[in-house]
């Protein structure tokens, strides 16, 4: 009986039956894969769109080519016929309309008088599912040790690069978070991932054991062999939050200084390892308001001395 099938299914008998009686042949039975395609067939309620025609259509094509936006047009239309229920449309309908081109909506050369141009809705992206810019896992900077942190201990880096004009050339920047001690990394080609790693290797194998606890990096691509380089120099590399420079912020000012030598719109190829290394000598003789108007060179010996 039906209410015996309902006690199995754990639905109420009332369910069964209207079921039964909606979805069951007259000939035939009950046959549940003919049941749901009667029922999907039913599912369907077409209706016509608010913004197809009439005088609410009319009224946001002219605005729309005015370049008024959706939301502008969604409440200027209340003040405008404050007594006519039928003249309101939402931001959302507007935006369907124009970005929706196969059912029946605005024209596409209306869509193009958008302030941003777009004649197709630009998906969002959830900050929580972005997609995995390397193939190795980072370790994020949560996990950074805590004498980090506090800039007790020399040996912990920052990095980043500078790049020149059209983004064809580049200069490596490594900034000690205890000192502010700058070394600049020479990449004289290209910044593709695996030339930045060679640059960071050959800079930082030079360092005493001691400067060599970790490094701290954005999560741009020219880290991707970032588990290469660790194994290479036996240092931690901790990787930021996506858009949050201030994570690094020592090499985020260093870079800043570092303008004044090598501007922006520039071509950074033409500098060699030697000039490199003669900006880096400067700054590091440079006194700090931050150090209390020591230099960097001279915190870092007098750290190194005191570890």
């Amino acid at each position: 009986s039906m209410r015996a099938v309902s006690r199995v299914l754990g639905r109420s008998p009332s369910t069964i039956s209207r079921e039964l009686e909606r979805n069951a042949s007259l000939t035939i039975g009950y046959l549940p894969y003919a049941a749901h395609r009667t029922a999907a067939a039913r599912r369907p309620r077409p209706r016509s769109r608010k913004l197809d025609e009439g005088a609410l259509r009319a009224y946001v094509e002219v605005k729309l080519r005015k370049r008024w936006s959706p939301e502008q047009i969604s409440h200027r239309i209340v003040k405008e016929f404050p007594d006519d229920g039928r003249m309101r449309v939402s931001t959302e309908t507007v935006y369907q309309a124009i970005y929706i081109q196969g059912q029946g909506a605005l024209k596409r050369e209306i869509a193009a008088s958008m302030r941003r141009g777009r004649t197709r809705r630009k998906p969002r992206r959830d900050s929580a599912h972005r997609t995995r810019r390397f193939m190795d896992p980072m370790i994020s900077i949560a996990e950074r040790p805590a004498e980090a942190d506090d800039r007790a201990v020399p040996g912990h880096w920052e990095g980043d690069l500078i790049t020149g004009t059209l983004n064809q050339s580049a200069i490596g920047t490594l900034v000690e978070r205890s000192s502010r001690f700058v070394s600049l990394v020479h990449l004289e080609h290209d910044h593709t991932a695996e030339t930045v790693r060679d640059g960071l290797v050959k800079t930082v194998i030079r360092l005493p054991d001691a400067l060599r606890r970790s490094l701290t990096w954005d999560q741009g691509a020219e880290m991707s062999e970032h588990v290469s380089f660790q194994v290479a120099t036996d240092m931690d590399v901790y990787f930021c939050d996506a858009g949050s420079p201030w994570q690094r912020g020592s090499n985020e000012n260093t870079n800043g200084l570092l303008r004044q030598y090598f501007p922006k719109s520039t071509s950074l190829s033409t500098h060699t390892a030697e000039d490199l290394r003669a900006v880096a000598a400067e700054l590091n003789e440079r006194p700090r308001k931050s150090l209390g108007w020591d230099t960097p060179a001279e915190r870092l010996h007098a750290l190194l001395e005191l570890t």
